[in-house]
């Protein structure tokens, strides 16, 4: 079984460069330091390896705690707060004195803050556990062999390696025609980095990027346009969720447009004029946009690696190809993360890492690739695992759904945010859970449950018949158990 290869972002910083007269040998050298490379090589560490990471970034943490996951969501929190003072404070029984509004220099150095101490804390965990640092850019001189061009200047020197772990990452996908510069037209990193917030935003893509950036902004005060080719929002989210989160993201301003094809987009002067075109009608129109930003997805990240000197094969997508233990056609060269097959998620990437190493070190190691959450960031959150209803039509398997609204839930009413369900999926007939959806207050936190009882293989009565505390919002999840099989207590 093969898949394909991982995170190139961010690396372990020391205060100094490794030099060496003749090659240093290592037991493992790990290329990339983002979620997937800097976890695999602090595993390997604690197993006993003599490790070293190369990151060429400057900065431990790859995308996701540099340009991606983390920064973005210091943004969402921070303008979800906001929304809430200048919108909610009076329902809530908070007087605000003067006018409220985003301080958005203030804003993002709050980001940066989040970013620097993070980024950080890996470094602190690389010494903490003896991993040499190279801070620089790593490319195959052969296959036990890899040059590391200095971050800062200086000689560029070889290290060689009994095991390496390929971790480069992703980078985003280009969209056809449209050139971005990141300030007009910009991708995922540069919309974290804008320096004003734009009267009006016009992203491409529905996906989970687009639709969180959305958010920020529409908090911010930006007019926000959507653009999604497909008919529906939230690629992988199950179809009922989708609707709803929709539905949810309208009320709160967002302009979204499913089943629009975008033909055209170019910078004018400060403005940035997008042709887009109905993909069922086949009318055409325009629209202008301060920023656009293109989110269409991302892809594996191999520049400069010169895996042709290792050997290392690619697939029709630009991911390395490997087997059901990461290895490539060489059993000591093994690929995680972003640059191979399956989602392009952080917490993946560190699933894959820990395996790696432990198969370098135990000759065994464990993915459960049909239970890896996904999570949206929006408000409501919106965060899902397993199988959705299309997904076991599609593979004819008998299931039924127990669901739970949050505005019948104690603690959301007291919180005021009601909005959304738990909807968890079961086997017709063994009632075990085969899926769960949650759109609605901390669904990310509450989706934890449900990826433990898909790992031990509960049924929802075992679910149901475990005391959750009350007042919670994971008294919904309960209570959507026990509508599989029964009727819910308070609904």
């Amino acid at each position: 079984m093969l898949r394909s290869f991982k995170q190139l972002s961010a690396a372990p910083r020391f205060s100094h460069f490794v030099r060496y007269a003749s090659n240093k040998k290592y037991d493992v050298v790990v290329i990339g330091g983002g979620p997937g490379g800097y976890v695999a090589a602090i595993k390997a560490g604690q197993l006993g390896l003599n490790t070293a990471c190369i990151e060429k970034r400057g900065a431990l943490g790859g995308t996701c705690l540099n340009v991606g996951c983390i920064p973005s969501k210091s943004l969402l929190n921070n303008t979800h707060l906001l929304h809430q003072v200048q919108h909610e404070a009076k329902e809530r029984g908070i007087d605000v004195g003067g006018e409220v509004k985003p301080n958005f220099a203030n804003l993002m150095k709050a980001k940066e803050k989040s970013v620097k101490q993070l980024t950080g804390g890996v470094e602190m965990l690389f010494k903490k556990n003896k991993i040499d640092y190279l801070k620089g850019t790593g490319s195959f001189v052969n296959e036990k062999t890899i040059r590391v061009e200095p971050l800062e200047g200086g000689e560029p020197y070889e290290v060689d390696a009994e095991n390496i772990i390929v971790a480069t990452g992703s980078e985003p996908t280009p969209f056809p025609g449209i050139e971005v510069d990141e300030e007009r037209i910009v991708t995922s990193t540069g919309i974290l980095s804008l320096k004003e917030i734009p009267q009006r935003l016009a992203i491409i893509g529905g996906g989970i990027i687009g639709l969180e950036m959305a958010s920020v902004y529409a908090r911010l005060g930006s007019k926000v346009t959507v653009l999604e080719f497909m008919d529906s929002i939230g690629a992988g989210m199950d179809a009922e969720v989708s609707k709803t989160t929709q539905k949810l993201l309208t009320k709160q301003g967002l302009d979204i447009k499913t089943g629009t094809k975008v033909l055209k987009g170019e910078r004018e002067g400060d403005v940035v004029k997008i042709e887009v075109e109905d993909a069922k009608s086949g009318e055409k129109s325009e629209l202008e946009a301060d920023v656009l930003l293109v989110a269409v997805g991302r892809r594996p990240y191999i520049e400069g690696l010169n895996i042709e000197a290792a050997g290392l094969e690619k697939d029709q997508k630009g991911r390395l190809v490997i087997d059901d233990q990461f290895k490539t056609k060489h059993d000591h060269i093994r690929v995680i993360g972003d640059v191979t097959f399956g989602p392009m998620l952080a917490h993946k990437a560190e699933e894959e890492g820990i395996a790696a190493a432990e198969y370098i070190k135990k000759g065994h190691g464990h993915v459960n690739y049909a239970n890896i959450p996904s999570v949206m960031y929006t408000h409501p959150e919106v965060a899902w695992v397993g199988l959705n209803e299309q997904q076991l039509k599609e593979q004819g398997i008998k299931y039924k759904v127990g669901k739970f609204p949050f505005i019948a839930n104690s603690r959301a009413k007291t919180n005021l945010d009601t909005d959304g369900f738990v909807k968890i999926i079961a086997d017709a007939e063994t009632e075990r859970v085969l899926g769960a959806h949650i759109i609605g207050p901390n669904a990310g936190e509450m989706i934890a449950e449900a990826g433990l009882a898909l790992e031990y293989g509960a049924s929802t009565e075992d679910i149901a018949r475990t005391c959750h505390a009350h007042p919670t919002l994971s008294e919904a999840f309960k209570e959507a158990a026990l509508a599989t099989f029964d009727k819910p207590i308070n609904f």
